[in-house]
């Protein structure tokens, strides 16, 4: 992946929840173990991470039963720590930010990441985490196809009207805050209206923050369903070629 320019930033951490089972894979074992070009989906994320400037550490929330982790290479990089996840995605995160308290200063920044998106462009972390991005932002995907609501009519889906295309857009992540505001949110949002929290975003969003939109490569897709992991190795295959690695 293209080098992020090195340049002086605020050092900042990085939480990747991965405790979920991936039941939509509809595999063996969860999606962040899947085999991506004969490494862990997970192990493709944080070597891309690892390489982010200005990287103070990562935190991997992993669940209680988790077996395979520790015996990755990268689980013995002094950058990278663990903590124990929960049931739900906001559940990990805030034992992360829990454990990340007792390193940091409350106004550190925080980046959220999912473990299924390990194609983030070198670029769009540079914007997220340079002077021109607002200390409560996102990567996001502005919406290209016509977007409907739907409604349910006879057992089947139903178009209930078109919704304006300029005003969707596709949350990705990092998702980033500071880590007191992040873990003031969560833990207000679990508390208050836990089925509403879908992302760090949400959260925030109910806590009365307005977070800013940063429009991302198309690349940042996350791994969901099985063609994800096809189309994931096309491009690191062709990444790999444009580098002179091996394949």
């Amino acid at each position: 992946m293209t080098a992020v320019n090195a340049r002086a930033v605020e050092p900042y951490w990085v939480v990747v929840p991965a405790a979920g089972s991936g039941k939509r894979m509809g595999a063996d074992k969860p999606k962040q173990y899947l085999p991506l070009l004969g490494k862990p989906l997970i192990v493709h994320t944080l070597q891309n991470i690892l390489r982010w400037p200005g990287l103070a550490g990562v935190i991997v929330a992993i669940a209680a039963d988790d077996s395979e982790f520790g015996n990755l290479a990268e689980a013995s990089d002094p950058r990278i720590h663990t903590v124990t996840g929960g049931a739900e995605r906001a559940d990990s995160v805030l034992a992360a930010l829990e454990y990340l308290s007792t390193l940091a200063e409350p106004d550190t920044s925080v980046l959220v990441h999912d473990a299924a998106r390990p194609l983030v462009a070198s670029n769009d972390i540079e914007t997220l985490i340079g002077p021109a991005s607002a200390a409560i932002a996102l990567l996001a995907q502005p919406a290209s196809d016509t977007v409907k609501r739907a409604s349910a009519e006879n057992g089947t889906a139903v178009v209930a009207e078109t919704l304006p295309r300029d005003q969707i857009w596709l949350a990705q992540t990092p998702q980033k805050a500071p880590l007191q505001i992040l873990k003031d949110s969560l833990q207000a949002g679990l508390r208050e209206n836990p089925a509403a929290i879908t992302d760090e975003a949400s959260a925030l969003e109910l806590a009365g923050y307005r977070p800013q939109l940063i429009a991302a490569c198309r690349t940042n897709f996350k791994i969901t369903q099985p063609a994800d992991l096809l189309l994931a190795e096309a491009l690191l295959t062709q990444q790999r070629t444009q580098q002179g690695e091996p394949s």
